[in-house]
């Protein structure tokens, strides 16, 4: 597991303390450096985009913030747990888990093999599920875990299955770990964005046609993510759409 970290500062006042899976690229980046900007030290977990967290960890220096980014594969619950114990190690601690890493891709039901269903289901659900057990290990003092959904799970598509399944899996799984982390003072939520981004493989006219009346930005579900990182922890087991009013 390689872990890239800011040089030793000064000692300062104590800031919370954050890691967010998938922190090195699109919207995980953003909700990274919202972080910062909120005043909390980041971590970020990444998988192959090495060049781009180095250059978020230098972004999130350049706003204050100590700053690590921790390699791991998701898909394998032992790095998962793994991420969140180096996150907490460089951090001195951790007070805020953002699942945000995720695959995204389409199979239709004629072609989806096995090997798909699993990458998605292992990745965007298993993986989340492992780092918010470690997680809530490392937040003796309670905390915040905010997972990533998608509003495809009110708005079935097809071709889409695996990828709708992981994701309602995540707000379920928020829902659950709500109940069972309540007592430790640990909230759970979730904030499920509409079209923010143009995912890579998508052709431009398609994602024109997807945004043309519900577009947002990524600082729309930035700032929904800060609101439940730092929210009383009374607020818990919620699901928020980011999504113009799509699901409306």
């Amino acid at each position: 597991m390689k872990t890239i970290m800011t040089p030793k500062r000064q000692e300062r006042k104590a800031r919370p303390r954050a890691l967010v899976t998938g922190g090195a690229i699109r919207v995980g980046r953003a909700i990274a450096l919202g972080l910062a900007a909120s005043g909390m030290d980041v971590a970020i977990g990444y998988h192959r985009s090495a060049a781009a967290a180095r250059a978020t960890v230098r972004e999130l220096e350049a706003a204050g913030a100590r700053a690590v980014a921790v390699r791991a594969d998701l898909a394998d619950p032992r790095a998962a747990r793994r991420l969140v114990a180096t996150a907490a190690r460089a951090l001195g601690g951790l007070d805020v888990l953002v699942n945000s890493a995720a695959r995204f891709a389409r199979t239709p039901l004629e072609t989806a093999t096995p090997a798909q269903y699993d990458a998605l289901l292992d990745v965007n659900l298993r993986g989340a599920f492992f780092c918010a057990q470690a997680a809530a290990a490392a937040m003796a003092g309670g905390g915040h875990i905010v997972n990533v959904g998608d509003v495809i799970t009110e708005l079935a598509r097809a071709g889409w299955v695996p990828y709708t399944l992981s994701k309602a899996g995540i707000e379920a799984m928020t829902r659950g770990l709500a109940v069972e982390l309540r007592p430790r003072r640990i909230a759970v939520n979730c904030v499920a964005p509409g079209a923010v981004l143009k995912p890579d493989r998508l052709p431009p006219a398609r994602w024109r046609r997807i945004a043309k009346d519900h577009a947002g930005r990524p600082e729309d579900v930035v700032a929904a993510v800060v609101f439940f990182a730092t929210c009383p922890t009374y607020i818990t087991g919620q699901t928020l759409r980011v999504d113009g009013g799509e699901t409306a």
